[in-house]
Formats: structure tokens, C-alpha cells, sequence
């Protein structure tokens, strides 16, 4: 058999080995501020919420087989994280704080079944802002002399945060720093007396001073924040002497009895160190007023009669006690004094007397004005009650008997003697109008004595006057009536105001004043108010004036009322018609009104009747009372029925018509009608026969119609003219040569223009004859069917010839011109005038024309 090598056993044995080898899992490092792998100097924030994913184990297996991790911690902490064993997830399941523990200590794992390597890791708890300040060594009480000069350090505090960085860092400040007399330095935490203050022990023996501390603010939780704390500091203030001994109780009174053994005390005066914090001990003694009768005890301040009261040469003793204060060295120090008086008394066999200041009196009187002020003092009352007997049975009580709430008495109750001091309690009560004299009774009575004497005194106060009413009118407003034709100084109303002050106070003056006072005077002390002398009224200019009445008294008080005077109309006006002599058409079938007017102010005075009181003739109209229309009697209907009823009329009737007013006297006026009526068949003849129908009764306004027209048509052609003028003129500056040589127009072209300038005015004459042309009823010249020729001026109008009584045409004037005859080769044939109502009417305008004329030739 062949022998192998040994070196290839080896060989062999080695490889067998390295196939049957399994290695071990590791973690990834990938270094600071990662947050896969093994978490090397890995840190966490404080305040990370629990339940976060914080971290990722990372790690693989050389042979590629799926690994596992897991942490673990010391038995003795708390168990921070959690691992998925998976994925590798770690997740914060406790609340961190760094101010506790500042790093982690964990044990991290990762297997792949067959191994596991761990690995110990340490994880840093970074700071978050998440502690408060902290004062430390609390409470703080400090105890300062009230002599401490203003600046001086008075405390320290200080405040702790274990935050780090900004978070840590503490500054302090005052809560209230302006109503406070100390300071806080900020960084240091010292608290000083604030210049310009002072402590004082007797005003404020203790002050307290809250301090806050902040933080200097950092993250938490994601958000800036900023914490604080708050402490009080309690400031006692020490005394220090620098105060008077003080007397408590003051005044002091005492009252030596008749039966009084010597040895008895009296009274007792209490003092104490005005310093009350450390205060000295105070001694007593009298200085003078004692004349030997009384001693003090000089440490308690109890002042005892040293005679008997047989001996007591004086009734009332006025001592002088001085307290001093001995420092704790036993040197005297400050000192006070204070007044006492001692009166010796007998037993109760006296009742209360009322004195004045000439000795015992029973009557006090006072003269005052009215309405003092609240709580005013009766100054001018002395009064003093006093019962001569001791201890209790010099006990009493003041009252004052009277009107109750007027004034009230100080004191109510009296031991021995007081000043009586009389208080007004209701100053609006104090009225001299109401009453002038108030008269009361002073009781006093004793309290605890079975004699229960007692003493009255009167009380009688003269109240003086003063201006403290104004006048005031009887009634706020004043109406009076008086006729339009009141004379002048006519009583008109008289005003009445009172003022119940006395004196000169209480006299009143009257004026009047406004927009209707102008013709109204008022007597300044009656209060009667009446006309101008000049003054002359009329209901129909002014029915009514208001204006005020001044009530004032000699210190300018003042009220006001109101007056209010109304006119009565007085049937002073007759009713007028427009004209006495009036002309009217009336037209067949409608009412012909009639008016006059009253110019009287009221109702009825104003008021019309209207009645016939002559007619020719006499049955044929009938006027409405009221209205004044007049109309024909119902019976007549036509003109026909007219005619009938007056035979033999030409066509005119007069009718005498009155206006009465319903005044008392009642004044009327008449006026004399002259009617004309025509048939309503006329009117719708057109627009002309109606202006001719208007017009008939007054022929000058057609001619005014005319004469109106004519200067519109002048007024026009001047316009015109002056417009071509100043054309021509301009032309003239820029082509004046041409201007000048310019030949004239040919003698043919005049020679038509003449010729139809003669045609024109022929034409123009034809229009003006009477003819039932239903295409131009108004007999003018204004036929829209014309037309100018151009170049052709406007003929003149043709020359006015008046009629003359015996000529067989007339002129007619209408809106546009007059009414000429033809030429004579005209036939006058009735039907050539036209209907017979057209040939009336020219007639009777011709008849009104003629007389017209004739009348103002013999004006001229």
C-alpha cells in the first residue's frame, strides 16, 4: 500500500473545515448623525413624544442568512426602548429627561440563528426647555430699619433652572415695579430701595414685593417657550425713634365729687411712644394749674386729688400733664403735653343747664339767610349745657323738639358738660317764603338718674331773605284776541309773574322781545301789554303775532312765557269786482262767471253772495249765489228761443250784478254786465272765429296780437341784417379790389322781380278775403303751400287806412294783420262774405273798432 503525504492530509482536513464554518452577523456603522445602524453616538431630545421611531438597527449576515435584533438595559433602570426584532425599529415607550438621566446605557443585539453578537451602546439625552426657574430657600423675609437710605441693597434672591444653554439662564423682575418702592437689579436677583423713597414704620410696617424669575426661553417640543416663577419677598420695617410721645383719649375731663376722699383718682391720661415698634418708657408729670390739689403718678398717668373737695378753692382746675420718653441709655428723650380739666361737682341735685355766654339762659336767638349750605354750623348760637353733678348722674341726653330733618343737634349724649353744636340737616327746608321764623326746643334730660331731671331751652331762628326765587309767570303761555281796528295803545293782555322773594328782590320787571314785538309795547311794571301809539293792525296783512315776555327781578333772574295774539278780522273791505262796466260773451248752453273778491281776513267777512239785481230783460238770466255763474234760463235753449223772449233785441243785454260779503254790517258792490251771446256753431268754425269771438269784446288785443307779431318780425330781420353786414365786412378786408369793381346785375332780372312783386301783393291781398275756405279759416297770410322765390325780400306790409263811416268794406284786425277789402271789380254778393254768423261778427267788430278809434282820437 502507497503511503500519502502528510501534507495533503492537512491540506484536506483545513478545507473539510472552512466548508462546515457558519459566520456571525454584524451591524453597520455608518457614523454620527446617522439613524440606521448601530446606533454609535446616537442622541435623542428630552422631549421626544413616547410611541416615536427614534432609530433602525441595521446590521446583515456574511452568508446572507436573515438576522434578528433585540436590546436589552441594566435591571436596575427602566427600560427606554423597544425593538421591532425584524425590522430593526426602535421606538421610545418612556418619557425621557435629561435633567435625571443624561445618557442611556442599552445593549443591542443581532443573531442569525446559529449567532449572535451584542454590542453595549451609549445614547446622549439632549436638553429641551422644559424646567422652570426654581427659588431657592424660600420664604424670603427681610427685615430693613425705616431709616435706610434710598439705593441700599436690601436682598438677595436667587432662582435655579437645570436647563442648559438659554433655557438656563434666569433674569429677574418686579411684578408691579412702578407701585413699589424697591428695585430689582435683573441679573443679579438684588433687591434695592428705590431712589428717591422712603421707608416709614408709622405709615407701613410691612411691604411684600413679588419677583418673577425667567428662563431665557428654547425649544420644547417644537415650539419656542419661555417659563417663569414667581416668589414674594416680605419686607418688614423696623422702627427706629424718630417719633413724639403721643396722648390718646384727648381731651381729658375730670370731675371731683363732693364726697371725694383725698387719694381718689380722678382720671387717667394714657400716652404712648410715638415709635410703636421699639418704644421707650414714658414718664408723667404736671408742669402746672395744680395749685397742690392733684398729683400724678408717673409711670401709669393717673392724676389723684390730694385734698378734700371742701378744701378745693376752685370749681374747675386746668392742669397741664407732660409726658416724656427716657431711652434705654436713661437719658430723657422726646416729650408731649396735653390740657386737663378737673371741675368739682356735687351730688345729683341739679338738672341740665343751658348756658350762654352771659351765664344761665333759656333763649337763644339767631338771625340767618335762608338755604345755608349742607351741614352748615349755627355759628352764631352759643350754647353750652352743663349738669353740675358727677359720674352718672351728670350723664344726658340732647334733643331738639321741632320740625324734624331740619337741622340735628351734636352731641347726643353729655356726661357733665359740652359745646351744643346745632347742624343744618335740609337746607331746601330753611325757606323764608315758607316759613320766617323756626322755633325749636333744646331738651335735656338725664339718662340713668331716678330724678330724671331735665331742661328745655328755645330755639328761635329769624330767617333772613335772599334772591333764590326767580319769577315765575302765572301761566307759560298768554293768548289774546283784539279787532284789527284797535287804536293805537290799546290794552292788548296783561302778563302776571310772581316773585315771592321780599325787597327789592321781589320786583319784577317786564319787556318783550322776538319777531312779532314790533308793534307791541309792554308796561315794565303792570305786565300790560298793548299797542304802538303808531302801531295800525290789519288782519290782512298779519293775522297773528307770538313773541316772549321777560319776567326778571333785580339780580337778573328771569323766566319767559310766550304770547300769542290773534287779530279779529273786522268787515272792512268792500267786495270788489275786477271792472264795474265788464263786457262778456256768453256762449249758448255754458255758464258765464262773474267774480269779486273780499279782502277780509276771516270767514265770513270774505265770504260772497253774488245776485241780479237788474236785468234787461228781466226773465232771461239766473245767477248761482254762490259761484256767481250766470246762465240763461233753462227754458232757453237756442237763439231762436232768445229772440222770441226779447223782440226786437240787437243782440246786447245788460245785467246789473251784485257782491254782497256776509260781514256784520255786510257791504256789497255792484257791476254792470253787458253779454253777448252767440251760438256754440260759431266756435267750431275754426281757430279764427274762436280768437274773433275772444277778441270782440276787446279789439285792441288783436291789435296788441298784431303789433307783437310784426316786432318779432323786425326783431329778425334785424338779427339778420346784422349778420349779413358783418359777413360783408369780413369779406371786404380780404378782397376789397374785387369788391369795388363787381358790375351790377342785368336790368332783366329787376324788371321779373318787379313783376313779381306785384303778382306777390296781389296774391297777398286775395288771402284776406272772407270766404268758407275750410283750408284756411283764419283768413291770414301763413298757407304752408307758399314757397319765396330766393332772392326775393318780404314785401312791406301794405299801408293801414282807417274806415270811414259811409265806405261799403271795413278793416278787420285779426292775429296777423288786418282785413282789407278787394279790388273793386269784385262782386258783393252776400254768399261772396260768407255764412250770415261770419258777416255779424265782422260787422260788430268794425262798430267796437270805430268807437275804439273815435275814442282815442279824442284822448289825443
Amino acid at each position: 500500500m502507497r503511503s500519502v503525504p502528510r501534507a495533503a492530509v492537512v491540506l484536506g482536513l483545513l478545507r473539510l473545515c472552512l466548508a462546515q464554518a457558519n459566520f456571525a452577523p454584524y451591524f453597520f456603522d455608518n457614523g454620527v448623525g446617522s439613524t440606521h445602524g448601530n446606533m454609535a453616538l446616537f442622541s435623542l431630545p428630552e422631549d421626544t413624544p413616547v410611541g416615536s421611531h427614534v432609530y433602525t438597527l441595521n446590521g446583515t449576515d456574511p452568508e446572507g442568512d436573515p438576522v434578528s435584533y433585540h436590546i436589552s438595559f441594566d435591571p436596575s433602570t427602566r427600560n427606554i426602548f423597544s425593538v421591532d426584532p425584524n425590522c430593526g425599529n426602535i421606538t421610545l415607550v418612556e418619557e425621557l429627561d435629561r435633567e435625571r438621566e443624561d445618557e442611556i446605557e442599552a445593549i443591542i443585539g443581532i443573531s442569525d440563528g446559529l449567532n449572535q453578537v451584542a454590542e453595549k451602546v451609549v445614547i446622549l439625552v439632549t436638553d429641551a426647555n422644559d424646567e422652570a426657574p426654581r427659588f431657592i430657600q424660600e420664604p424670603y423675609v427681610v427685615l430693613v430699619p425705616e431709616d435706610t437710605p434710598a439705593g441700599n441693597s436690601i436682598f438677595k434672591v436667587h432662582a435655579v433652572d437645570r436647563d442648559t444653554g438659554s433655557g438656563g439662564s434666569v433674569t429677574y423682575f418686579l411684578q408691579k415695579p412702578h407701585s413699589t418702592k424697591f428695585a430689582m437689579e435683573r441679573h443679579s436677583g438684588v433687591l434695592r430701595l428705590r431712589a428717591g423713597t422712603t421707608l416709614d414704620y408709622e405709615k407701613v410696617r410691612a411691604h411684600f414685593v413679588t419677583v418673577v424669575a425667567k428662563d431665557g426661553g428654547g425649544r420644547l417640543r417644537g415650539a419656542d417657550v419661555m417659563f417663569s416663577a414667581s416668589t414674594t419677598i416680605t419686607v418688614s420695617v423696623e422702627d427706629v425713634q424718630d417719633m413724639a410721645p403721643v396722648f390718646v383719649g384727648t381731651p381729658y375731663y375730670g370731675y371731683v365729687y363732693e364726697d371725694t376722699l383725698p387719694g381718689s383718682e380722678v382720671l387717667t391720661v394714657v400716652a404712648m411712644d410715638g415709635d410703636r415698634g421699639k418704644p421707650n418708657h414714658i414718664l408723667y408729670g404736671l408742669v402746672n394749674g395744680s395749685d397742690g390739689a392733684f398729683e400724678i403718678n408717673e409711670t401709669s398717668g393717673a392724676i389723684l386729688v390730694a385734698q378734700s373737695p371742701a378744701q378745693l378753692r376752685k370749681e374747675v382746675y386746668e392742669l397741664h400733664v407732660q409726658v416724656t420718653e427716657v431711652s434705654s441709655d436713661g437719658h430723657p428723650a422726646a416729650h408731649a403735653m396735653v390740657p386737663v380739666t378737673i371741675r368739682v361737682v356735687d351730688l345729683n341735685n341739679h338738672p341740665p343747664t343751658f348756658y350762654g355766654e352771659n351765664g344761665p339762659q333759656d333763649r337763644f336767638e339767631l338771625s340767618m339767610y335762608e338755604h345755608p349750605p349742607q351741614g352748615e354750623i349755627l355759628r352764631g348760637l352759643k350754647i353750652t349745657v352743663n349738669d353740675s353733678d358727677q359720674g352718672a348722674n351728670a350723664k344726658f341726653n340732647l334733643r331738639l323738639v321741632g320740625p324734624g330733618g331740619i337741622f340735628r343737634v351734636v352731641p347726643k349724649t353729655v356726661l357733665n358738660e359740652a359745646q351744643v353744636t346745632i347742624i343744618v340737616e335740609n337746607s331746601a327746608a330753611i325757606d323764608f317764603e315758607t316759613s320766617k321764623v323756626l322755633t325749636f326746643k333744646l331738651l335735656a334730660i338725664e339718662v340713668n338718674t331716678p330724678e330724671k331731671f331735665s331742661s328745655t331751652a328755645d330755639v328761635v331762628i329769624q330767617l333772613l331773605d335772599t334772591n333764590d326765587n326767580a319769577p315765575k309767570f302765572t301761566s307759560h303761555f298768554y293768548v289774546a284776541r283784539i279787532p284789527e281796528n284797535a287804536p293805537g295803545s290799546s290794552n292788548v293782555v296783561a302778563v302776571t309773574a310772581v316773585d315771592p322773594d321780599t325787597g327789592p328782590w321781589g320786583e319784577v320787571k317786564y319787556s318783550i322781545y322776538g319777531t312779532g314785538a314790533n308793534l307791541f309795547l309792554i308796561h315794565p311794571s303792570t305786565g300790560i301789554i298793548y299797542t304802538q301809539p303808531w302801531a295800525s293792525l290789519d288782519a290782512e296783512a298779519t293775522a297773528r303775532y307770538n313773541f316772549y315776555v321777560k319776567a326778571e327781578d333785580l339780580e337778573g333772574r328771569y323766566s319767559l312765557a310766550e304770547v300769542f295774539i290773534t287779530l279779529l278780522d273786522v268787515n272792512d273791505h268792500y267786495p270788489q269786482f275786477a271792472e264795474n262796466i265788464q263786457e262778456k260773451t256768453m256762449v249758448l248752453g255754458t255758464p258765464l262767471k262773474i267774480e269779486a273778491t273780499d279782502q277780509d281776513a276771516e270767514e265770513p267777512n270774505n265770504l260772497v253772495d253774488y245776485s241780479i239785481t237788474h236785468a234787461e230783460p228781466a226773465n232771461v238770466f239766473d245767477i248761482d249765489v254762490h259761484t256767481g255763474e250766470i246762465r240763461l234760463k233753462k227754458f232757453i235753449r237756442s237763439l231762436d228761443a232768445l229772440h222770441n223772449v226779447t223782440p226786437g233785441g240787437d243782440g246786447l243785454w245788460s245785467v246789473e250784478v251784485q257782491a254782497k260779503d256776509r260781514g256784520s254790517p255786510s257791504f256789497s258792490t255792484t257791476a254792470l254786465l253787458r253779454i253777448d251771446i252767440t251760438d256754440a256753431e260759431m266756435l267750431s268754425r275754426g281757430p279764427m272765429a274762436a280768437f274773433l269771438m275772444q277778441t270782440r269784446d276787446n279789439p285792441m288785443k288783436a291789435v296788441g296780437v298784431l303789433a307783437g307779431i310784426m316786432a318779432i318780425v323786425v326783431a329778425i330781420t334785424v338779427l339778420i341784417s346784422t349778420a349779413t353786414f358783418w359777413r360783408n365786412k369780413k369779406s371786404n378786408k380780404v378782397l376789397p379790389v374785387r369788391r369795388v369793381l363787381r358790375q351790377r346785375p342785368s336790368p332783366a332780372s329787376r324788371t321779373v322781380h318787379l313783376e313779381w312783386l306785384k303778382f306777390r301783393r296781389a296774391k297777398a291781398a286775395a288771402k284776406f278775403a272772407l270766404r268758407e275756405d275750410a283750408s284756411n279759416e283764419n283768413c291770414n297770410n301763413n298757407r304752408l303751400g307758399s314757397s319765396l322765390p330766393p332772392r326775393a325780400p318780404a314785401p312791406p306790409p301794405p299801408p293801414r287806412v282807417l274806415p270811414t263811416m259811409g265806405a261799403a268794406h271795413w278793416t278787420v284786425p285779426t292775429v296777423s294783420g288786418s282785413l282789407a277789402s278787394r279790388q273793386p271789380q269784385w262782386s258783393p254778393k252776400p254768399k261772396a262774405l260768407g255764412s250770415p254768423i261770419k258777416s255779424a261778427l265782422v260787422s260788430e267788430l268794425k262798430q267796437k273798432f270805430e268807437k275804439k278809434t273815435v275814442d282815442n282820437k279824442a284822448y289825443f
